[in-house]
């Protein structure tokens, strides 16, 4: 018989662990100031310059290089076109920046299409060489493109540069596009079709409208590539002066304020319509 001092010990139970000591708030709260302080230097790093073109656009400088601080003034931007050629160099780069987007959305757009939906021999191939545009230097693609014209024995001028930024705008239009396309219900389009739409009828009243937010982007995206671009264009421009190859000869002879005028104005455009299209995007999710 078996008493009660004579049982068996039971294994002691370890005490439970109590709850993880809480972060050092001191330390997490200095860490959060110097990634504060860090984040506030570098958007100072980038928007300094902006500024300084914004500032010397108001200035009244006494000779012809408008680099030193004399006074402040509007005249400058009562009369922004006063120098002609510098006129000529920016109508040339929005003409520039215009036709090539436009054609290189339309051809960005059917890539990026037929690369999300499609699956062929080479895609992969395909894909990959998309993205050599957006990687190699662009004195590689300048001098080659140079290269291509010469052996074909083009006057160098408006068209080639048109041709050449379009070069570079497809791929970066493709991969904007692409990114929006991730995802996509196809079987929107297949209800369509079954409905009796013709594929283009699909593609404009079904794909399209749902695929505009990113097309507009990389709209927005390949005009501003195409209007600062100044390597590609120097290679492949000939006589054509566009408005960055015009402040680059400037530097030489004299940096008129208009051209801080122009470039301030640039901006402003820039800033309106990318908030009119954040706006336009709100309402059109809101819908």
């Amino acid at each position: 018989m078996t008493t009660l001092t004579d049982a068996p010990e039971s294994p002691a139970v370890p005490p439970a662990a109590g709850p993880a000591p809480p972060p050092n708030k001191e330390r997490r709260r200095w860490g959060d100031l110097v990634l504060r302080a860090v984040a506030g230097a570098v958007l100072v790093y980038l928007f300094v310059p902006i500024a300084v073109i914004v500032l010397f656009s108001f200035n009244k400088p006494l000779g012809k290089f408008n680099l030193t601080w004399k006074g402040f003034t509007f005249d400058n931007w009562l009369d922004p076109f006063k120098y002609e050629q510098l006129t000529d160099a920016l109508v040339t780069s929005l003409r520039v920046a215009a036709i090539s987007t436009a054609i290189a959305v339309v051809l960005g757009t059917i890539c990026a299409v037929a690369l999300v939906r499609q699956r062929f021999r080479g895609h992969s191939a395909v894909d990959t060489f998309l993205v050599l545009p957006l990687t190699a230097p662009e004195v590689v693609m300048g001098a080659s493109l140079l290269t291509l014209f010469i052996d074909f024995g083009w006057n160098r001028g408006f068209v080639t540069i048109v041709i050449a930024h379009v070069a570079f705008e497809v791929a970066f239009v493709a991969m904007t596009v692409k990114a929006r396309l991730r995802g996509f219900d196809w079987t929107l389009e297949d209800a369509a079709l079954d409905l009796g739409a013709t594929p283009t009828r699909t593609f404009l009243r079904v794909t399209l409208p749902l695929i505009v937010p990113g097309v507009v982007a990389a709209a927005m995206l390949s005009f501003a590539l195409s209007l600062d671009d100044f390597i590609i264009t120097y290679f492949n421009s000939g006589s054509t002066t566009t408005y960055p190859l015009y402040i680059n000869a400037a530097t030489k002879t004299g940096l008129p304020p208009q051209i801080n005028v122009l470039a301030s104005a640039i901006l402003l455009v820039s800033l309106l319509l990318l908030g009119l299209s954040m706006l336009w995007q709100r309402r059109r999710l809101a819908r």
